[in-house]
């Protein structure tokens, strides 16, 4: 999880390369009209979001059931982290990719044929939620690198980036 431009995709697909798990993004989830309004620069509201993050929860039961999967998703409010923990049984380990503005900027603007524009990072950011459970990561590691410190951590901890019980909602 983390905002726009921090390497949530690259290193989604890598980790779950390296576990033999099926990858999602959850841009590819998003309404068209979502998809029209981000690309035309307007942030989305949680309204906007909503159904995309009840589809997302749904999915994510049924890739549990499946036998588990890793899906990248900015995932900025706690409330939208709520959203999707309730769409499976067991605690999900969020994995929090955080970096200074500078480096998300330059990634943005060196992406090609994104809808995603630079001149909303300020509104995302303004969003975030900083998850104290995750395992947060500087994206100015390798995604190799970071891929790496996640099959640590998994390895030491079953329980690594997952919410206390008590916050289960």
């Amino acid at each position: 999880m983390g905002v726009s431009g921090c390497g949530k995709t690259t290193v989604g697909q890598e980790l779950a390369q390296q576990l033999g798990l099926p990858f999602y993004d959850a841009d590819d989830f998003h309404s068209a009209a979502n998809i029209e309004k981000m690309s035309h620069g307007t942030p989305l509201t949680d309204d906007d979001r909503r159904d995309w993050l009840a589809t997302l929860a749904t999915d994510l039961g049924k890739w549990e059931a499946a036998g588990g999967a890793v899906l990248a998703c900015s995932a900025l409010k706690e409330t939208y982290r709520t959203t999707l923990q309730n769409g499976v049984h067991s605690p999900m380990h969020w994995v929090f990719l955080d970096g200074p503005r500078e480096l998300l900027l330059e990634r943005m603007g060196g992406r090609k044929g994104h809808y995603m524009h630079p001149d909303m990072l300020d509104s995302q950011l303004a969003t975030l939620e900083r998850p104290t459970y995750a395992l947060c990561l500087s994206i100015t590691a390798t995604p190799e690198a970071l891929v790496q410190q996640i099959v640590v951590a998994k390895t030491q901890d079953a329980a690594f980036g997952t919410k206390p019980a008590g916050q289960l909602a």
